[in-house]
């Protein structure tokens, strides 16, 4: 075959995906939404594979390129075709250069023939190769959808869940400020206090309150997500409880070796079909400049009616090759195998950036879980802390050593860090969801059987 050879583009040297870039351990899962341990969102990801139409689309793209690669592989075959016509014409001898009237007559044929191409220099079966590669483009995006789907479907859950929360703690809070008013308001109206105070109040509740339809509407649109990627419109889909407290953090961070990211990503094996497609592209435009020989056969019957179809001497047939030399088209045929070889150095470039942005993405989930828990580390000192401090404030009140409003103050720091605390929780939840997607999922199972 003409053309290059193609070969898998070389595994990357770097043993890392970042420099400084925390170690993490474990081997990735293919359901890695269970290391979540949420029956919740088990059965959320199972609804949305089963339902989204976005899933279903990539697999009837996927079957359709498969049916197509089935399809171009008939070019091995001899082609037998089969006919018959019955016409009834006049022809004048006028045309073979004689004198004397034409004549009306029927002409009756049946014939069969048989042809097939003798794949010389290898265009066909060039054309064939890139079929294929473009079944593993398809597979690698329909893998890609499913991926996608899996992690948009977990990220809105812990975000839908993590709003609840947050709006939980919200209400509980606008609940204090409102007693904080009303104190502020009694004092300053026994002229026991200023009213800068009751302003002071009245401005952290106002705050409080502006912020609840925020969290009631992020909430709303977390839930109209999920129906949207489950396949359902809001009006009949129903988002179930997801208790924020429920869902876990991995233990393990599970972490592919960089030689296995670009043997497992979606993005990257798409991106290498897409350079194999190139690379056979390469060949069918060399091939076409090299002539093409094919063998062919015809025979059959003629006669002016049914019965002579049946005589001997009515018998045609024909038997040969036939060969089609290129001489000169423009120099078409070159510039197109130009054109090819450029496209196979573009879809190049886009490989190796494709994998640089990959080790990229990885990199930097890695680098936000650490920063992560440090975060949230220090959001649950400082919520620890304030519940200290607000028990400290309930017994200094019950002793009569402090008043109705500095417990309230301190109640209200409990809102407040615990509401830190779930938006610390919840950005290291959704990273952890990142870096799964970004390291793509490790395909071991057959995709028909891996995939509804």
């Amino acid at each position: 075959m003409v053309g290059p050879d193609f070969q898998r583009p070389e595994l990357p040297p770097a043993a890392g995906y970042a420099r400084d870039a925390p170690a993490h351990g474990g081997q990735p899962i293919a359901d890695w939404w269970t290391l979540f341990e949420s029956k919740q969102i088990d059965e959320l990801v199972r609804n949305g594979l089963a339902a989204s139409p976005n899933l279903a689309a990539a697999s009837a793209a996927l079957r359709s390129s498969e049916a197509s690669l089935q399809a171009g592989k008939g070019v091995f075959y001899p082609e037998i075709d089969a006919g018959a016509s019955a016409i009834r014409q006049r022809l004048t001898p006028a045309r073979l250069g004689l004198a004397g009237p034409g004549s009306i007559f029927n002409l009756l044929t049946l014939a069969v023939g048989i042809s097939y191409a003798i794949d010389v220099f290898g265009g066909n079966r060039r054309t064939v190769e890139k079929l294929a590669a473009q079944v593993d483009y398809q597979r690698a995006l329909h893998d890609s959808a499913y991926l996608t789907l899996t992690g948009n479907l977990v990220n809105t859950a812990i975000a839908q869940s993590a709003y609840a929360a947050q709006l939980r703690a919200t209400e509980d809070l606008i609940g204090l400020q409102q007693r904080q008013v009303a104190l502020a308001e009694a004092q300053w109206q026994a002229g026991t206090a200023a009213y800068s105070g009751v302003v002071a109040a009245r401005s952290q509740l106002a705050a409080s309150e502006a912020a609840a339809p925020v969290l009631r509407q992020r909430l709303a649109a977390a839930e109209d997500l999920l129906a949207s990627l489950s396949g359902r419109t809001p009006a009949e889909w129903t988002a179930g409880a997801i208790a924020f407290g429920d869902i876990k953090l991995p233990a393990d961070i599970p972490l592919s070796l960089p030689s296995e990211l670009v043997r497992q990503r979606p993005d990257i094996l798409a991106a290498e079909a897409s350079l194999h497609a190139a690379s056979a592209q390469v060949g069918i435009a060399t091939a076409a400049l090299f002539p093409s020989l094919t063998l062919g056969a015809t025979g059959g019957v003629q006669g002016p009616t049914t019965s002579s179809l049946h005589d001997s001497a009515n018998r045609i047939w024909s038997v040969g090759p036939t060969v089609n030399v290129p001489v000169f088209s423009g120099f078409s045929g070159v510039y197109g195998r130009d054109a090819a070889k450029a496209q196979y150095e573009q879809a190049f470039e886009e490989y190796k950036q494709t994998v640089v942005n990959a080790f990229a993405q990885v990199g930097d989930s890695l680098h936000a879980l650490d920063n992560d828990a440090q975060s949230e580390a220090a959001q649950r000192a400082a919520f620890d802390l304030s519940v200290r401090q607000s028990e400290l404030a309930r017994a200094n009140r019950e002793g009569g050593l402090a008043s109705e409003l500095q417990e309230l103050a301190a109640r209200q720091a409990v809102e407040f860090a615990r509401i830190s605390l779930l938006q610390a929780r919840a950005q290291r939840l959704q990273d952890t969801t990142a870096l799964y997607v970004a390291l793509g999922r490790p395909w071991r199972e057959e995709p028909a059987k891996a995939r509804p």
